[in-house]
């Protein structure tokens, strides 16, 4: 819930109220139910609130401790904070509202920032200790909420959005060239930095704290995955129930809401197991569906509507079920806005994330979604086909790195950028990046298949589910919606990580005489065996008393538009005009040719360019809304 933002002048200058106004102004779709500042001398903090726990005034933000300490702006929700609560009563705290921001300001009184690893659920804080005059920034576990900063010659500002930096006088914006590269090969940003320059996201699991007198920031990372340490003694049987009670607790945990809550719910065992398990706890709970108009649509993509399956599951489990489809004109009215409150491109064809959330935030303000599975349990094993063969740690790279570039390969980047641009970046960057996500945790193995998968789900993890997570936020929030994930529950990641490779994805030696078509030309060299089944094993048998008949063995599938035949039929014509048409503007850093070869490859079908296409959509609508070119 909510969205956060702040200032501290480092020269003493003080902050306005005009100041902080503005910047929790460019936010406002993310708290459309209030807003509140709070300003000491030369700090001042912003916040603008979403209502879901305690709509009262006494759950206004900025709020204050007892003791006159600490002042805190908050967006999330702590799922654990009624058993925090009862402790800090036990030590003397009293509290005056049902809202989680108390327990974090008293939290914080009581142990000051060793609280953040205590909660259970997703955050970003910001926390200004007056005495010592110092401001603290935290981020969850996961990453959920997201939290941007950067520094000006006398300032440093902060928000959940990049949009509350922009709107502040001090900063200037402008391109940064190593993320710029950094999107074009991974569909993604795997560091911290953004499209902006000189403005980052916190870490997720960080803390940091800044002083006036300083202008330093001190980071402290508190926890980590840590999938290389599997229990090697849990049976499969264990492995099945504790699963499904750690994730029925989940479930019920982050139902906490003093508003209506509601389900996405495709066609697949994630989202279905957690409305089976959400709508035993809320008669006619209201879940949403979105679906595609597939009267043009051939091929693989005619199977990308789930809504048949959807409608199966809400009859079973009794749901007031409400759809959406989307036409291929869509794309059209929505990109600009989806462009708009991402602001840091990042992965996948998001669109449709708009429209569902657009549809969910009409009946309710919480929406339970399914994300995390298949990073937690192996739900991807065309992925890990890439390198569970790996002779070793380099080996592992190379298999691994060359899937991971999604849209340009290091070596056409000279072709994709224009000569000025293309002296700005660093091709051989990419390739250290994305080795450096494995090498910050020194207890990754590679001597070994399970270790291989292993590291695959680390890695995925902290990038790719990362971006999916900030897609999710983003999107929700620009209609006033807080999402919420289930899967991503402390105890349930805890455990899961823990579970063997064999109990997630089968036995890794049987021999199979099938090829995944994904696989084609894929290695070097040819595999003995293969993963032989579609992943997540130990949580389709805990989940298969919730799940119908039809739905439990169905193959997995991303949530996409069938875009691949739409950019080559209805869309072409959109797609030629934003990406060919004379008032492009990306043209400064990429190269028309290029892009004219990509538009003509996809459109003859020689070539399937349907993700590097979306990215170049995406970036020239990004030019367009934040460079004013």
């Amino acid at each position: 819930m909510c969205g956060i933002t702040g200032v501290l002048k480092f020269d003493r200058s003080p902050v306005s109220k005009q100041e902080i106004e503005k910047m929790f102004t460019a936010i406002k779709h993310r708290g459309p139910d209030g807003d509140g500042y709070f300003l000491d001398r030369y700090l001042g903090l912003g916040h603008v609130r979403l209502s879901i726990l305690d709509p009262s005034d006494r759950g206004r933000q900025p709020m204050t401790s007892k003791n006159g300490e600490w002042t805190v702006v908050f967006n999330g929700c702590i799922y654990n904070f009624k058993e925090i609560r009862e402790k800090l009563r036990g030590l003397g705290h009293r509290f005056y509202s049902e809202t989680d921001t108390e327990v974090i300001v008293e939290g914080l009184a009581e142990w000051g920032v060793a609280v953040f690893p205590m909660f259970n659920g997703m955050f970003a804080v910001a926390a200004w200790h007056t005495p010592t005059e110092t401001l603290w920034l935290s981020r969850d576990r996961f990453g959920v909420k997201p939290l941007y900063y950067a520094f000006t010659s006398d300032t440093f500002l902060f928000g959940s959005e990049i949009k509350a930096i922009l709107s502040h006088q001090s900063y200037t914006t402008s391109i940064n060239y190593y993320a710029l590269n950094e999107y074009f090969t991974f569909q993604n940003q795997f560091t911290y930095q953004t499209l902006f320059k000189d403005v980052y996201m916190l870490p997720a699991a960080n803390t940091v704290k800044i002083k006036w007198d300083t202008k330093i920031l001190e980071h402290r990372a508190w926890w980590d995955y840590s999938f290389c340490e599997p229990d090697n003694k849990m049976s499969f049987e264990d492995a099945k129930e504790e699963t499904k009670r750690l994730l029925e607790q989940a479930i019920v945990r982050q139902m906490v809401a003093d508003v209506p809550v509601g389900s996405y719910l495709s066609g697949g065992m994630d989202s279905g197991s957690i409305t089976s398990i959400a709508s035993q706890q809320i008669p006619r709970m209201s879940t949403f569906t979105c679906g595609f108009d597939m009267s043009s649509v051939t091929g693989i993509e005619a199977n990308y509507d789930e809504r048949r399956d959807a409608e199966l599951m809400a009859s079973a489990f009794q749901t007031e079920h409400f759809e959406q489809v989307i036409n291929a004109s869509d794309l059209r009215w929505a990109l600009p806005k989806v462009v708009w409150h991402l602001e840091d491109l990042r992965v996948g064809m998001s669109y449709p994330n708009y429209y569902i959330s657009r549809l969910a935030s009409k009946f309710v303000k919480v929406c339970l979604q399914g994300t995390g599975g298949d990073e937690l349990f192996g739900g991807y094993p065309w992925r890990y086909y890439r390198v569970f063969q790996s002779l070793n740690q380099q080996d592992f790279f190379n298999n691994y790195y060359g899937f991971w570039q999604r849209l340009v390969p290091d070596e056409e980047k000279s072709s994709l950028f224009v000569p000025d641009a293309f002296k700005r970046i660093d091709i051989s960057e990419p390739r250290r990046i994305f080795e450096r996500v494995f090498t910050f945790n020194n207890a990754l193995r590679y001597a070994s298949p399970e270790d291989h998968i292993q590291n695959s789900l680390y890695f995925e993890a902290k990038t790719f589910l990362s971006g999916l997570l900030i897609v999710g936020d983003k999107l929700s929030m620009a209609n006033g919606l807080e999402e919420r994930f289930p899967f991503l529950d402390n105890d349930l990641v805890d455990f899961a990580q823990r579970i063997p490779v064999k109990f997630k994805l089968g036995n890794l030696t049987r021999e199979v005489k099938r090829l995944d078509e994904n696989l084609t030309g894929a290695l070097k060299r040819p595999l003995s065996y293969q993963l032989y089944d579609d992943g997540k094993n130990v949580l389709r048998k805990a989940m298969e008393s919730y799940i119908p008949e039809v739905i439990k063995n169905r193959k997995k599938q991303g949530f996409s538009a069938p875009d691949e035949n739409w950019y080559r039929g209805e869309n072409a014509q959109y797609v030629k005009e934003t990406l060919l048409g004379k008032n492009v503007v990306s043209s400064e850093f990429i190269s028309r040719k290029y892009i004219k070869q990509i538009v003509i490859e996809h459109i003859e079908q020689k070539i399937n360019h349907r993700l590097l296409i979306w990215s170049l959509m995406n970036f020239e609508q990004w030019c367009k809304q934040f460079l004013e070119l």
